[in-house]
Order: C-alpha cells, then sequence, then structure tokens
C-alpha cells in the first residue's frame, strides 16, 4: 500500500511520488498503518469481498492480497484470480490495494501484468500498490516452464520490474515501446488505460539477495516476518525511507486449543524449512511436508484464541521491527467476532 498523503485539491499521493509537496506544504508523513489481509488461497472471491467491507467498517486503513494459482494446500481450498477480486474491491471499498505479492516473471508476463496494473490503479483512484516477487513453482510450473535457479529468478525478476515501468511510463505519455531484454521481448505494444501517476512498485524479499535487490530498484519492500535485520538490509541497500509493508495471520477465536488446530491444518506450510515453499509443486507436496512443523512452531507463529493482549503484540513486533504497514489476516470462521475484537480493543491499543 505504502503510505499515502492527501492534500486538498489533489487527492490522494503515494509517498514516493509526493514527497517535495509534502515538504511544501508542512504534511507530516503517516509513520504507520494497519490493513487487512485477504487471501485468495483460503477464501472465494465473494469472501473476500465481505471481509473487505467489515475491515474498512472496522477501522482498517488498507487492503493486501495475495496472489495464486493453487493454494498452499487443499485445506485452504481456493484460488480466485486476484485481478478480477481487485476489480470488485473498487466498486466495494474506498481503501488502498496491494498486491502482496505477485510474480511477473513465469506464468504471467510482466507486459501482461503491467496492462493489469494500470487498469486497478485507474479502478482505485491511484490507491493502488504492484507488489512483485520471484514466486514459487507451486505456482509458476502450471504452463510448462523451466523453474530457473534463484539467482536467474532474481535476474528475471529485475528485468520485469523494468519492463513494467517503461510501459507504464510510456503509456502515461501516449507512446508505444518495444523492448528487447534477456529475459522478455515486448513488440510494439502501448498501454492505453494508465492512472496519472505511476504505479508504486514493492519487491519482496526474504533473504539477503532479494532484500538487497527490493533496496535497489523496489518504491517499497514486501516481508513476512518481523525481522529488524531485513528491513535494515532494504533500508541500507538503497530502501532508505521508503514504506516497508509486512503481512501476518492470527485467528481470533473463543477457544483458543480450536483455533490452533485450524491454523496448524491450514496454514502450517508457512513454517516449513528452508527453500521447501519455493520448491515445492503442488498442494499435496506441501500437505505432505506440513507433517514436518508441530503445533508449538505454528503457536510461536500465529496468535490463536481470544488473548487481546497477545494479539496487539503480535501487531506491535512488526511496528517495533520498523515495518511501515502491518496486514492481519484472519484464518478462522469467526469473521464478526475478529472484526469487532479488533475494532473496539486490539486496533486502537496498536497505533
Amino acid at each position: 500500500m505504502g503510505v499515502w498523503w492527501s492534500y486538498p485539491g489533489q487527492g490522494y499521493l503515494h509517498a514516493s511520488s509526493a514527497g517535495h509537496i509534502a515538504r511544501q506544504a508542512g504534511y507530516a508523513r503517516t509513520m504507520t498503518k494497519i490493513g487487512y489481509a485477504l487471501s485468495c488461497e483460503q477464501f472465494g472471491p465473494k469472501e473476500l469481498i465481505d471481509q473487505a467491507k467489515r475491515a474498512e467498517a472496522a477501522g482498517f486503513e488498507a487492503l493486501s492480497i495475495s496472489d495464486h494459482f493453487h493454494p498452499w494446500n487443499d485445506e485452504q481450498g481456493q484460488s480466485p484470480f486476484v485481478w478480477g477480486v481487485i476489480g470488485a474491491l473498487s466498486e466495494a471499498v474506498s481503501l488502498p490495494v496491494s498486491t502482496l505479492v505477485t510474480c511477473p516473471t513465469v506464468r504471467i508476463h510482466p507486459a501482461v501484468l503491467a496492462q493489469a496494473a494500470a487498469t486497478a490503479a485507474v479502478q482505485l483512484d491511484g490507491k493502488f500498490v504492484l507488489g512483485v516477487g520471484s514466486g514459487e513453482l507451486l505456482n509458476e510450473h502450471v504452463l510448462g516452464d523451466h523453474w530457473p535457479s534463484v539467482g536467474v529468478r532474481l535476474e528475471m525478476l529485475e528485468e520485469a520490474v523494468d519492463v513494467i515501468r517503461t510501459l507504464l511510463d510510456a503509456g502515461r505519455e501516449g507512446r508505444e515501446i518495444s523492448y528487447h531484454g534477456e529475459h522478455y521481448e515486448v513488440q510494439e505494444a502501448r498501454i492505453y488505460t494508465c492512472p496519472d501517476q505511476p504505479v508504486p512498485i514493492y519487491v519482496s524479499g526474504f533473504g539477503p539477495q532479494a532484500t538487497e535487490l527490493a533496496g535497489r530498484i523496489g518504491d517499497g519492500y514486501c516481508t513476512v516476518v518481523p525481522d529488524g535485520d531485513l528491513v535494515t538490509e532494504f533500508r541500507d541497500s538503497g530502501g532508505g525511507d521508503k514504506p516497508v509493508q509486512a503481512a501476518t495471520k492470527v485467528n481470533w477465536d473463543r477457544d483458543a486449543e480450536a483455533a490452533l488446530d485450524l491454523a496448524h491444518r491450514t496454514w502450517a506450510n508457512e513454517q516449513l524449512p528452508g527453500r521447501l515453499a519455493q520448491t515445492l509443486p503442488s498442494p499435496r507436496d506441501f500437505a505432505a511436508a506440513m507433517s514436518l512443523v508441530s503445533k508449538d512452531e505454528v503457536a510461536d507463529a500465529v496468535t490463536c484464541g481470544p488473548d487481546i493482549d497477545r494479539h496487539v503484540a503480535q501487531v506491535r513486533s512488526y511496528l517495533d521491527a520498523g515495518v511501515d504497514e502491518v496486514y492481519v489476516q484472519q484464518l478462522g470462521p469467526d469473521m464478526a467476532g475478529f472484526f469487532d475484537v479488533y475494532a473496539r480493543e486490539v486496533l486502537p491499543q496498536s497505533r
């Protein structure tokens, strides 16, 4: 999402393109933001729209949304097309939206993704951030393409971001472009439907190589862990004071044990060791690998149950690590209870 600035007569502008206006006008930067994370792996499109409406009513300040061709496992059980959901969100809520994240390298050509991002930004009146990452075999193998090594995937991501920016910049200027890169070719292409302002592109990173790349080419940084060292590496690699966003999962339920059972059954994939998350090809492979993850490991990462202090502490751990925007996802079925408790207790105490 990034940090958004509001100016009289100018609407919303993203911090990466509005800093000089803010300095002239004397506006202070909003330091932190708590948003709601929409999971395309776990919920269908109508459920996601309902959650977004509830999130806005509860006082969440922005939305993030994931992009998957497959869920991580069959227990999650969904995978709606993210760009269709974003279009619906633009008519259902007024909150900024960020992809957290999509992959522009294999399954979808970056030129096609540039057009999708431009349309989303127009639909959302400019309140859109394109979060991108190098992807996982789970989603990117579906067209039969070779799955490259980590180094090559990061090279492809860097070039893909350049393709997207080149097309969007040319589109705003009414120009047609051709692009001849090592990994991507674009011939005589123009994006006609473009937002007035550049679309901010955030880059995800969970290790030093990807984080350095994010600092060098990103308008912001995406992560999933409250790791102050990674945030520092992003800023020291060129990220400076650009926004950092992260998503985190909780399961609010009056029954803490039942909440942990559900979290372990559906999302233990997030605690898998090493590079398994990038290299396993199917939901059934993830389901098998999840047997390696104990309930205690999930309990350490996901707040489960009704303890307000623990929910506040989980959100605060990200803010204390230097994350500017935290997006919280509720895993369990009690959406009404979650949004009520967060509106009354957790959000006020976390800010």
